[in-house]
């Protein structure tokens, strides 16, 4: 909008003030800076003057011009002859467009250049850049004009691609582009015209006069933002004191073509919309620019704006926005306050298709259609799923290796490397007290590179992370237990129970009985998901806390004996000394106690000399001194810091601070950057904290034991039968771990694009079974915080590219390569021992608390716990809040909050945590239950669809839907008979077609039946109908002089097709045109502008 504002030295220029990519950005005030990106907000008044405006102005689509001169003479011949200005003031006008263009980075680059400023406008240019990409390449009408004029200006770009850059085709400064600027030697010293006159290349590369140092001007630092394809729409607004009414002109270009200084950054312009006025309405004229530029930055109205043919087509796109917005009572809120955009937009395809009936929505039919994609559903041939999983990974397994290429895989690689260590080595310590030390630690790790790189490679799901659970530790003490009280070899006839497994597990995967892991929904996988991750952050705790348990003083390390006693000191100590209650010296045992405490001495040959800097008094010192004792007090520093920088740092990413690759990259490596930042300063506080410590050499614990088991070794040949009792009890273990993670990995809200594969993962488990039972390691399953990590910590967002745009969850980036080298490494962590050993315990204990917390984000469980203790007003607005009464919300919760606790018992009592996998089918029960105290609404809207059990219950439901339907159908056929004046049940229709509906008041309220149009009900009001008095009273006045002109003769250029202006009958209306007249040819006058020549020279082709 081109206010044209007075600029230093007198002279008028256009200057920049706003600019739309996605959201609105302002020029501030100071006129220095660029306002934050927020959601235009427009008033009523200005949206009505601006379709007014395209109602009675001037429209211009397909103008075939490729420089501003061009579209200036082209424009001007069409408003002389539509009588919109006069002859006289069209050197006026065409001076006016043709003003410098200014812009904020010019005026950037002159402040920092030199001291000398000059003053801002307030209102000058907006330009809109709708981001218009792939939609505006499906949205064109090969009718009219619009397709072939977006594709030769992509020819256009392509024929320049050599001397262009990658993104967005930004010129390249090269010698060979200087141009002429010949068409710029007419142009007076004092008069500032705009190098726009005269454009960049165009779409047949004819080089029209713009230098390389035009386009060293340019912004190309913003191009960036700006998403691929984009093209340009200009709005020049102004007042100028030579017009006595506004002149409005909407122009679209067949081909959209650079056009020099008119835009910040070269992007191609296609639209431009001019408003020129008389002085006094610049705030008028500037709500409409941008009410202008909102609108081509619709998605809907920038789409018609592309394939309208005439003025009708444009009112129609002005009249659907107006049915869209949402209008702000102005005395509720702050029409100043900038609205932040949206964390996410909504899909606009149903203002696309307003008349197409809405199709009802099938939860069960699309949970179905899923199932089966998931292969969730029994195939009737054996083996018939694992075949399907087979074909369904085949063609992604190339990219499974090729998309690991990123950043963002290392940081998941080196973070789960230590996320899988440490519960590893943890598990192996407790294996080894279960099982006399048979499996260990360094059983432990080698199992978990056999089994983390063979399930990496073959697996269905990669993102599952493998690795030893409760139920299993207590599985193996069970077997050894009872091998012990048998005089059984322990690892032979662990031998024989995994052969059983994996047979059972071979018969599970040939029979499809994943496909009833269908069964398992939201309710049961995020009780499973919240129980684990409590668990985590408990066992985080309690591990920091038994630290305080095991490290004593180390001034209290030495005890006293019958070599060292303690003897009463000098008699004046004790004078105001209170003695315990039954103190005897004897009964001291530390020697500090006898030295601080009881003042006492120390007396024997085993005591240490009172120079010796091991006797405790110097020790005591050098603690407080130092601080070498408190290695409780470390840990807990340790532990809290490592948690709170790997979670804020993970949350970085949507921080204002740095740019978005920093941010990215800093919140990509936040559990790294907490590890390297505190073990460092555990490492300068030479505090005696524990340390991680792993085996450092590569051979048994057991010293009995080799790596490969004898498969009886003195046990009776019975023994391998008696195997498969206990084996039925562990296939139910791997079976439900396994696909209960697999479930909660595969969700939907991941969008994983590869699928999964629940039988082929289920039968490289019995693979690896057999091998592990062979070499004597202990049994991995899917780990499910850890997998939960595995797959966050590979979720990619959209780069944020236009201003205020804010990151879309895409998907995760699912690959084989993070899962091959976790457990590789963690397989070699025997060669790095010696760095392994310096970093704290306490500093892993941290991961595995922000492991914890990280799995419970996004769980619906724990939302509604918490808003269990949150007053309404202050909860969160989520969808579930809105379709389900609070009351049934926290009913629901409750159940589940009930079941958890039952859960949490079951597993913390040793004799009952191996009935913990069956307690999950006990949840699906439950399940199936509450359907009984919830309606199926409310179930959907709380958890998933739970399928029927039986095939004769979904039949007798298909059958019951189609018997509605029916009737249904007939209830609309009786419906539609009704006639004027009938009734419809009690309710009557009058003869304007309105239902009447009677008030307790005695008034009648009158609903239309018909669907209503904004447009339509307030121009019935009259109270818009002074938006236009100013254009009807000078359409009569140019109706008048164009007479005149039709008898003087005058000849005109042709110019490009045009709507005829409406009449005055239309003048006055603010709807639409009936669709009649919608394909009717336009009236105007064709105008073919010639070389330099006088305006008597010109041919009018009627």
């Amino acid at each position: 909008m081109e206010t044209l504002c007075e600029a230093d030295g007198g002279q008028m220029e256009w200057k920049e003030t706003a600019r739309w990519v996605k959201f609105e950005e302002d020029v501030e005030e100071g006129g220095n800076r660029w306002s934050k990106p927020h959601v235009g907000t427009l008033s009523l008044h200005s949206l009505f003057e601006l379709r007014s405006l395209i109602l009675n102005g001037t429209v211009m689509l397909d103008m075939e011009a490729t420089s501003l001169e061009h579209i200036a003479d082209l424009l001007l011949d069409n408003l002389i002859n539509s009588g919109a200005i006069t002859y006289d003031k069209r050197e006026q006008f065409r001076e006016a467009l043709l003003r410098r263009h200014k812009h904020l980075h010019d005026r950037k680059k002159a402040s920092e250049g030199s001291s000398v400023g000059g003053s801002v406008a307030r209102l000058p240019l907006i330009r809109s850049l709708a981001d218009i990409g792939r939609s505006y390449s499906n949205a064109k009408n090969p009718e009219g004009g619009g397709e072939s004029g977006h594709q030769s200006g992509h020819k256009a770009a392509e024929h320049h691609g050599r001397h262009f850059g990658t993104h967005l085709n930004v010129p390249v400064l090269r010698r060979a582009d200087t141009f002429s600027g010949a068409a710029m030697a007419d142009n007076t010293g004092d008069m500032h015209t705009s190098p726009s006159g005269v454009s960049l290349p165009d779409a047949n590369g004819h080089a029209n006069g713009t230098s390389t140092t035009d386009l060293a001007k340019r912004n190309l630092q913003f191009m960036r933002k700006i998403p691929p394809g984009a093209e340009a729409s200009n709005i020049l607004v102004g007042e100028v004191d030579f017009l006595d009414k506004p002149v409005s002109a909407f122009l679209r270009l067949s081909t959209a073509s650079l056009m020099g200084d008119l835009t910040e950054v070269p992007v191609p312009t296609r639209f431009i919309f001019l408003l020129l006025g008389p002085v006094g309405g610049i705030s008028r004229y500037h709500e409409v620019g941008r009410a202008m530029a909102t609108l081509l930055s619709d998605e809907v109205f920038h789409d018609v704006a592309y394939k309208a043919k005439n003025r009708n087509h444009l009112l129609a796109a002005v009249d659907e926005f107006l049915d869209a917005v949402t209008v702000l009572p102005p005395g509720e809120w702050d029409p100043t306050i900038r609205i932040e955009p949206p964390a996410a937009v909504p899909s606009q395809d149903p203002r696309k298709r307003p008349n197409k009936e809405d199709e009802e929505f099938d939860d069960e039919a699309e949970e179905e259609k899923y199932r089966v994609q998931s292969g969730l559903v029994r195939t009737g041939r054996l083996f018939g799923g694992l075949i399907n999983d087979i074909k369904r990974k085949k063609p992604w397994y190339v990219s499974d290796f090729k998309d690991a290429i990123a950043v963002q895989s290392v940081a998941s690689y080196i973070f789960l490397y230590f996320a899988c260590l440490t519960p590893i080595v943890t598990f192996g310590g407790l294996l080894s007290d279960a099982t006399g030390t048979r499996l260990a630690a360094i059983e432990s790790l080698v199992s978990g590179l056999v089994c983390g790189v063979i399930y990496g490679f073959f697996s269905g799901q990669p993102l599952n992370i493998l690795g030893s659970t409760g139920p299993m530790l207590v599985f193996e003490q069970i077997i050894y237990k009872f091998c012990t009280t048998n005089d059984i070899d322990y690892l032979s006839f662990r031998v024989w129970v995994g052969f059983w497994i994996a047979f059972y597990l071979l018969i599970l995967v040939a029979l499809d009985a994943s496909a009833y892991v269908k069964y398992i929904t939201r309710f049961t996988e995020e009780n499973f998901a919240t129980l684990i991750a409590f668990i985590f952050i408990i066992k985080a705790f309690e591990k920091v806390i038994h630290i305080g348990d095991h490290h004593e003083p180390a001034a209290h390390l030495f005890m006293l004996s019958d070599n060292c006693t303690c003897l009463p000191g000098d008699d004046s100590l004790y004078d105001n000394f209170t003695w315990p209650a039954n103190f005897t010296w004897d009964g001291v045992e530390h020697a500090t106690d006898c030295l601080l405490t009881f003042n006492g001495t120390l007396n024997g040959t085993a005591c240490p000399d009172e120079h010796d800097a091991a006797h405790p008094l110097h020790v005591a010192e050098e603690s407080l001194l130092h601080g070498c004792s408190d290695v409780f007090l470390m840990s807990i520093l340790l532990f809290l810091l490592t948690f709170l920088i790997a979670i804020n740092l993970k949350e970085f990413k949507s921080s204002p601070f740095f740019p978005n690759k920093v941010r990215g990259f800093i919140s990509d490596f936040s559990v790294i950057i907490a590890i390297v930042c505190m073990t460092t300063v555990d490492y300068l506080a030479g505090i005696d904290t524990p340390k991680l410590s792993v085996p450092d050499k590569f051979q048994p614990t057991y010293p009995g034991r080799g790596w490969v088991i004898p498969l009886f070794n003195g046990n009776a040949w019975w023994t391998a039968l008696a195997a498969a009792l206990p084996a039925l009890l562990g296939v139910i273990l791997v079976f439900m771990d396994q696909q209960i993670t697999a479930v909660i990995v595969n969700r939907k809200e991941h969008k994983l694009k590869k699928g999964g594969g629940y039988h082929l993962d289920l039968f490289v488990l019995a693979i690896l079974v057999v091998i592990l039972s062979i070499l004597g390691l202990p049994w991995f399953v899917a780990a499910t915080v850890l997998a939960i990590n595995h797959v966050n910590s590979l979720k990619v967002e959209s780069e944020t590219a236009a201003p205020g745009e804010k990151p879309q969850f895409l998907g995760v980036r699912e690959n084989r390569v993070t899962h091959i080298l976790i457990f590789a490494t963690i397989g070699l962590s025997v060669l790095m021992t010696p760095l392994l050993r310096m970093i704290p315990m306490p500093v892993l204990f941290g991961v595995f608390l922000y492991m914890g917390v990280s799995a419970l984000k996004g769980l619906q469980f724990f939302d509604r716990i918490l808003i269990m203790f949150m007053p309404a007003k202050y909860q969160p607005d989520y969808t579930f809040l809105r379709q389900v009464p609070l009351k049934r919300v926290h009913l629901f919760t409750f159940i589940q909050l009930m079941c958890l606790v039952v859960l949490w018992v079951i597993k913390s009592i040793f004799e009952t945590s191996i009935l913990f996998p069956l307690m999950l089918v006990v949840m699906i029960g439950i399940r199936k239950l509450l359907e009984k105290i919830f309606s199926p609404g409310e179930l959907r809207v709380l958890d998933d669809v739970l399928p029927e059990f039986s095939r004769k219950k979904k039949q007798e439901e298909h059958d019951m839907l189609e018997e509605e339907k029916a009737l249904m159908g007939a209830t609309v056929g009786v419906g539609v008979g009704v006639g004027v004046g009938q009734e419809v049940g009690k309710l009557p229709i009058n003869e304007s077609g309105n239902l009447e509906i009677p008030l307790a008041s005695g008034n009648v309220m009158r609903i239309p039946l018909d669907s209503c149009n904004i447009s339509e009900e307030l121009n019935r009001s009259g109270v818009w109908k002074g938006i236009n008095k100013e254009n009807q009273q000078g359409r009569r006045d140019d109706d008048d002089r164009r007479e005149d002109r039709k008898h003087r003769g005058h000849r005109r250029h042709k110019s490009s097709k045009r709507e005829a202006p409406a009449d005055d009958s239309n003048a006055t209306r603010l709807t639409t045109m009936p669709e009649e007249a919608e394909e009717e040819e336009d009236a105007g006058i064709t105008i073919k502008v010639g070389g330099n020549h006088h305006p008597e020279d010109r041919e009018d082709k009627l």
